[in-house]
């Protein structure tokens, strides 16, 4: 997965060459959870306020119609309803695929995609005590035990936003993962899930192309 992230980073830089690519970057706070069932129970966290920061790219298709892309950091995690001293930090480089309408509207265009993203987790804590675990504990590492998660993560993601004619951008934005990214699915004989959501705001400056 990390090479395939990095394989893409290198097809984005080697696409600068390209004027027809519209580039960008952004960034703005992120409020993300952690949506955990266990023995048929469901548990959404309450929220955390991170950072999602990065380049964009705006790949043409047709009249109006790109694929929206980039590499961005991504903060994610959630705090534990039951106990506010235990929080999950994660860290994400993450790639959307967006499919992307950008209609004019007024005196700029009218920025709506929607499509998978592409998640590689480059670090995260679980932070507080809970259970039987405390202290400061590695998210990705085994060190966290059942609560250990994979570093790949994948799901949809969803754009709306406004772009001016002199470049500035400003978006709302939502991931919701589909991928199951803990390590241990099964705990204690029961059925365990963790899944990541996010949705933030985000403010840019968009370059280059048409």
């Amino acid at each position: 997965m990390k090479k395939t992230l990095l394989s893409v980073a290198a097809m984005l830089i080697a696409g600068l060459s390209f004027g027809q690519v519209k580039w960008g970057v952004v960034a703005g706070p992120n409020f993300s959870s952690v949506t955990q069932k266990y023995a048929g129970d469901k548990e959404t966290s309450s929220l955390l306020v991170g950072v999602r920061a990065g380049i964009t790219a705006d790949l043409p298709l047709a009249d109006e119609f790109f694929i929206g892309t980039g590499l961005l950091y991504a903060g994610k995690g959630g705090k534990n309803k039951d106990n506010s001293d235990f929080k999950t930090t994660l860290s994400y480089l993450q790639l959307p695929i967006l499919f992307t309408y950008k209609p004019q509207v007024g005196t700029g265009n009218l920025v709506l995609g929607v499509g998978p993203y592409l998640a590689y987790g480059l670090g995260g804590k679980h932070k507080g005590g809970i259970g039987n675990l405390s202290g400061d504990l590695k998210a990705f590492d085994d060190e966290s035990g059942a609560y250990k998660l994979s570093r790949f993560d994948a799901g949809a993601g969803i754009q709306v936003g406004y772009e001016l004619p002199q470049g500035l951008y400003f978006g709302l934005n939502t991931d919701l993962g589909l991928v199951n990214v803990a390590s241990e699915k099964e705990i204690a004989g029961e059925d365990f899930s963790w899944k990541n959501t996010s949705f933030g705001v985000s403010v840019g400056y968009k370059f280059g192309g048409r």
